[in-house]
């Protein structure tokens, strides 16, 4: 089946960036970073990352205007209102079909302090987030700990028989007598232990300092989550 219509072609703007790579300042600059309030497909939009409140929005709020308000049960109050009010539309659209637009107009308040309520825990879950992330990092990072410390163990019990000797629950190492051909044998087991040590110490020393700075940055963020009010 033959096509009807075909892609756009692009903006002529590429035309512009063709000869960046050899002379980077052929192509004009970035334009600047917005900043403050901007409009975008017909709405106003601002840069700052702040939520207004419903006053500024032109809604009445329904719940308690309190620092540490009970965010749980502010949102249980409302959905317990929100119940209400649709048993009573189904009642207004029986016996009052014509008295249907307040009650419609009041679910729909209701909706908009709920939704203003919701984003006010959105910092909230986003630290909660976080801090689930780090952790799973810190349990993956403890896990490679312990891993690292196993294969340590058996590249040591493996050096410990080709160097021809054995080794006792103490860990003290009982050598024995070796002949010309066990000792270039003995020679390779040390030097690749003594590669395999290095190696497996570097990834201890990095996971290590990796899981202290994970710890770090989940104690701070605990700390702060900890003066959010979230019964």
């Amino acid at each position: 089946m033959a096509a009807t219509a075909t892609y756009p072609p692009p903006p002529p703007y590429y035309r512009l960036y063709k000869d960046y790579i050899q002379n980077p300042k052929s192509a004009p600059e970035p334009p600047p970073l917005i900043e403050g309030t901007y409009v975008l497909f017909g709405g106003s939009y601002t840069t700052d990352d702040v939520l207004p409140s419903l006053e500024e929005q032109g809604v009445r709020q329904l719940y308690p205007k309190r620092p540490n308000s009970d965010f749980k049960n502010e949102l249980r109050t409302l959905n317990r209102e929100l119940q209400l009010h649709i048993l009573e539309l189904a009642d207004v659209l029986i016996e009052r079909p014509s008295q249907y637009a307040r009650r419609v107009e009041d679910i729909s308040l209701i909706f908009k302090n709920l939704h203003h309520l919701l984003n006010s825990l959105r910092p909230h879950q986003a630290r909660a987030t976080l801090i689930h992330m780090l952790e799973l990092q810190i349990q993956r990072r403890k896990e490679a700990v312990e891993d690292i410390k196993r294969h340590l163990y058996h590249v040591s019990l493996g050096a410990a028989k080709g160097r021809g000797g054995t080794t006792c629950k103490c860990g003290e190492e009982r050598r024995s007598t070796k002949t010309s051909q066990g000792g270039s044998w003995n020679i390779r087991w040390t030097l690749a232990f003594d590669v395999v040590s290095f190696a497996l110490s570097r990834r201890r020393e990095e996971a290590q300092r990796l899981l202290k700075e994970a710890l770090g940055t989940l104690d701070g963020q605990l700390a702060s989550v900890n003066n959010i009010c979230i019964c």
